[in-house]
């Protein structure tokens, strides 16, 4: 990731799209949608699952310009926009990049299963746990904070399911929908230095202001990524 545009992006964009709601439609609801990596150094030394109220510590280029602009739409809802900050959470499914885990193991199953590539799935650090959620799910969070009776006063809301799960146990699980026998072979390029072991989000403000928590659950996320690559695969 470049630096100067994450920042130029994710931060001066958030800036002049946010000024443009207040000043010409200012009765308009700014749905900002930041990411759980805002946190960043606080999964080390706080009690899962992390609440709202946590400082904001990021420890890379995407979660340092997801929580400027953050801070930015809170200090601009302080001052009259319409704003809610969502801090969604770790979210996969169907239709995903194979840029993240899921479609990562997803994808390089369906291409074995089709002979593509050699039974052997290349992994990197599968001890990291995190909260995973389906995006259908997230999505519906976004849609319920539309809603006439959601207050949109700037508040931070996570979106997550408060669960860890094991990045083993989701390779263990896509494996075991495998339709040939697939050896792991561990890749050190795969891993990221200074990986944050564990990440999870408390999703109780979700439940009060939005009515919302997940009803996708993990295996039927995963069995519908792998068929979504399947159906890519040709």
């Amino acid at each position: 990731m470049n630096p100067r545009e994450a920042w130029e992006i994710n931060v001066v964009g958030t800036l002049n799209l946010a000024t443009a709601v207040r000043d010409l439609a200012p009765q308009a609801r700014f749905l900002f949608v930041g990411s759980s990596e805002a946190y960043g150094g606080a999964f080390s030394d706080q009690r899962y699952p992390l609440s709202e109220e946590v400082r904001l510590d990021p420890r890379s280029t995407y979660g340092s310009t997801k929580a400027a602009a953050d801070l930015l739409i809170g200090e601009m809802a302080y001052n009259g926009l319409q704003a809610l900050r969502f801090r969604p959470f770790n979210h996969t499914g169907p239709g995903q990049t194979a840029s993240y885990v899921v479609s990562a193991f997803a994808r390089q199953i369906a291409l074995i299963e089709k002979g593509v590539q050699p039974p052997r799935i290349q992994v990197g650090n599968l001890e990291a746990k995190r909260d995973f959620l389906d995006v259908r799910d997230v999505v519906r969070a976004y849609l319920a904070a539309t809603e006439d009776d959601v207050k949109a006063n700037g508040d931070a809301i996570n979106i997550a399911t408060g669960r860890l799960v094991q990045i083993e146990d989701i390779l263990r699980q896509l494996l075991d929908l495998a339709s040939v026998r697939i050896e792991v072979e561990i890749d050190p390029t795969r891993y990221r230095p200074n990986e944050i072991q564990a990440a999870s989000g408390n999703p109780e403000r979700a439940r009060q202001r939005l009515g919302w928590e997940p009803e996708i659950d993990l295996a039927t996320t995963l069995q519908d990524t792998l068929n979504y690559w399947r159906g890519q695969i040709q």
